[in-house]
């Protein structure tokens, strides 16, 4: 059960059977909803559901439906509607990903190690029509993810990602900007950065794509340079050479969870804050950060990845 935006991306995960959504606005309780789907749900029988969210209304639908088992992590007054409800330790599973597998096992059984690995499936057919349509067929072509929708505090400078982008734009590769519609300001702000180079070598993608097409496409990128953000971790499960970027958050929270990956993140004062906007305006924990080492870091990737 999850937003309908991600329905594509779902349908990409072979362990998924059916993805199922909600209408119900950006925190509306939709009691009347949930309790419809619900009741509808109730036919499927299923034996557990498990709760990633910690809000109550979350808990709602697993309730009306009348799962027997009904697992989660204390969150948002919910004792009532939740019979197996964990008390999480936040040193023993510092990441996320572990803290959503730990759920379920037992309480307090050892976790895989590792855990697997996420994994997305393509169209090998689409990806090859994609790359024609947009002209990023018969080169190899790097895909920059520079938005974030979390804040601008995630976001490295668009002059850095220019920077960068013209390591290979010199050698003849092309770019590909990835992003939705929120992120063409950004993406803009990178091609009018590269006006010295032809053209048809810079491909912005912002706003032109689905999430399945984004997803094809960056399938057949050679490398991916990318801020923490959702086509971060996109990559990561497409298993492309990627370098990740690190403003406000933290790698040792969200990371990358691939093995062709470099995470750039430099140390400073004031960070990581978990901040959307820099409280102290200097934004110096993205600044400073300066294309070079991601470039070589992203060339040895694919050096590794050709190589293979």
């Amino acid at each position: 059960l999850a937003p309908a935006w991600s329905l594509p991306l779902l349908a990409r995960m072979p362990e998924v059977r059916r993805g199922l959504t909600l209408d119900t606005g950006h925190g509306e309780l939709g009691l009347g909803k949930r309790f419809r789907l619900g009741k509808a749900l109730a036919a499927e029988q299923y034996g557990e559901a498990i709760l990633l969210p910690n809000s109550l209304k979350s808990a709602l639908v697993p309730w009306f439906a009348g799962i027997p088992k009904r697992t989660g992590w204390r969150g948002e007054m919910r004792f009532w509607l939740l019979n197996d409800i964990r008390l999480l330790n936040k040193s023993r599973y510092p990441l996320m990903i572990e803290r959503f597998a730990a759920l379920a096992f037992a309480p307090g059984a050892a976790l895989p190690s590792p855990l697997p690995r996420p994994k997305l499936s393509i169209d090998a057919a689409a990806a090859a029509a994609l790359a024609a349509r947009f002209g990023l067929d018969g080169k190899p072509f790097i895909a920059l993810c520079p938005g974030a929708e979390f804040g601008p505090a995630k976001r490295w400078p668009a002059v850095h990602f220019a920077g960068l982008a013209g390591h290979w734009l010199q050698r003849g590769w092309r770019v590909a900007l990835f992003g939705s519609a929120n992120d063409q300001m950004a993406s803009a702000e990178i091609a009018g950065l590269l006006t010295a180079y032809p053209a048809e070598q810079i491909v912005d993608l912002a706003g032109k794509t689905s999430l399945a097409e984004a997803i094809d496409l960056m399938s057949a990128a050679s490398g991916v340079v990318s801020n923490d953000s959702g086509l971060m971790h996109i990559a990561a499960a497409l298993e492309r050479p990627l370098a990740v970027v690190y403003g406000s958050t933290s790698p040792a929270f969200t990371p990358p969870l691939a093995e062709r990956v470099s995470v750039h993140q430099i140390p400073v004062d004031c960070g990581p804050c978990f901040k959307r906007e820099c409280p102290l305006g200097h934004l110096k924990c993205l600044q400073q950060l300066e294309p070079a080492p991601v470039v070589q870091a992203l060339e040895n990737l694919i050096g590794t990845s050709e190589s293979l």
